[in-house]
């Protein structure tokens, strides 16, 4: 049933400011903690080969990753009691073990080399860092999965600030694992082993939150009915596409990377391209919350519409918040408190400054989004990623021609920008379509 055919209003902003909340702040703590990363790459003697490095082990870890990164979202679709929890168990675990198959493929492998020299088109020292990051990477998928699991099943009991005690132990963690990792890393191993041991510990507290919490989750009709057509196989068929179109997603930054790496100005740019995506993950990424709101609480026109209201108002506050970061405080946050070096400070205000456009397309995405999980239409998500993808490819083909002396982060804010823009369309025509 399209939960949005009941016209009674049931939500206020005051009910969905307290439920986003927690996850805003969630989002915020979680790219504070690469923020954190990238400032202590930032403050190395080789800066741009560390940054750079990292950067590149990210997107290529993101993009074999990104379907787990779906787990609370499909959790709060589908877990309805322990028929359908085992099922989706057993689905963490299956993307788990092929995320880490592949990402062990790239940093022992022949593959890696095809992956990052050939197809990302890197030179040989960052492919070599960057492998040695992706080593330690390869266990991430199994705390990130089963953190996501968790997630789900505390902001399902909308208990949503549990989720951001979690992530604020992870942060506070994070600062301890880089003092002690400098006494055996460096570079982008550094960053790696750093991120890999504040993920496990968060994963662990989420785990104990979610044991604690159980049994809170409010119920309704037609659950115990829904919980025992919930087979691993109809899991699967639901939560596949949505995985899939998640993974494809991180095709975007690999083939931008892939892209700006044959530019004059590669090394340069990608470094500025891993920094800048960082912020945009803290000052934007709340924005992808909207679905799990949609999903645990939307339930009429009404309520959609009392949503929306609260989109517009955070896009254009956290549009507010990077112009502030681009002009006034560029030298007081990325330099005095990220330590970035001046050239690359420099290289990046201007892109930075356009990127207070994402937050308005990347969250009418995700409401978009999140509409088509919720009706059960997973297939139109993959169909949009999809169409995103092929955008991207056809202006890998073109714009060295067209434009072949432009810099490589403007270039690279471009293609993010217009993309996410290109999936929206698609999306909202296909929701009047069908």
């Amino acid at each position: 049933m399209n939960k949005l055919a009941d016209p009674t209003p049931q939500l206020s902003m005051k009910q969905i400011s307290f439920f986003f909340l927690p996850l805003l702040l969630n989002v915020q703590l979680m790219s504070v903690s690469h923020s954190i990363i990238n400032s202590a790459l930032a403050r190395l003697d080789d800066y741009v080969l560390a940054l750079a490095s990292f950067s590149v082990a990210m997107v290529v870890h993101l993009l074999f990753a990104s379907p787990s990164y779906q787990n609370h979202t499909i959790t709060i679709a589908v877990v309805r009691g322990p028929r359908s929890f085992r099922s989706m168990i057993i689905f963490v675990v299956l993307i788990a073990l092929y995320v880490s198959l592949m990402l062990n493929l790239i940093a022992y492998t022949s593959f890696g080399d095809f992956m990052l020299r050939n197809v990302l088109g890197v030179d040989a020292e960052v492919a070599r860092e960057a492998r040695q990051a992706l080593a330690f990477m390869a266990l991430l998928p199994f705390f990130t999965g089963f953190r996501g699991f968790f997630q789900g099943l505390v902001i399902r009991s909308r208990r949503t600030h549990l989720v951001t005690i979690a992530t604020g132990i992870r942060v506070v963690a994070l600062l301890g694992f880089i003092v002690l990792g400098r006494r055996w890393f460096n570079g982008a191993q550094l960053g790696a082993f750093a991120l890999v041991s504040c993920v496990a510990l968060e994963s662990l507290v989420m785990g104990a939150m979610a044991y604690r919490n159980r049994g809170s989750v409010p119920g309704k009709p037609g659950d115990a009915a829904l919980d025992q057509s919930q087979t691993p196989l109809k899991v699967l068929c639901f939560a596949l596409p949505v995985a899939f179109s998640s993974g494809l997603q991180q095709t975007i930054p690999v083939v931008i990377n892939a892209i700006i790496s044959r530019f004059p100005d590669a090394n340069l740019a990608l470094a500025a391209f891993g920094v800048i995506r960082a912020i945009m993950f803290m000052l934007a990424g709340p924005l992808r919350n909207l679905q799990q709101v949609y999903l645990a609480m939307v339930e009429s026109a009404a309520d959609y519409k009392v949503l929306l209201h609260f989109f517009y108002r955070a896009s254009v506050v956290m549009a507010v918040l990077v112009l502030l970061l681009a002009f006034p405080f560029n030298n007081l946050i990325l330099k005095q408190v990220l330590g970035i070096a001046d050239d690359l400070r420099l290289y990046i205000i201007s892109p930075l400054a356009w990127c207070a456009l994402f937050p308005l397309f990347y969250g009418a995405t995700n409401l978009l989004r999140a509409h088509f999980t919720g009706s059960g239409q997973t297939l139109v998500l993959g169909q949009a990623t999809i169409l995103k993808f092929a955008y991207l490819l056809l202006c890998w083909l073109l714009l060295p021609l067209v434009a072949p002396e432009i810099s490589g982060i403007a270039l690279a804010i471009f293609l993010l920008i217009s993309s996410e823009c290109a999936e929206g369309l698609f999306l909202r025509w296909q929701r009047k379509r069908l």
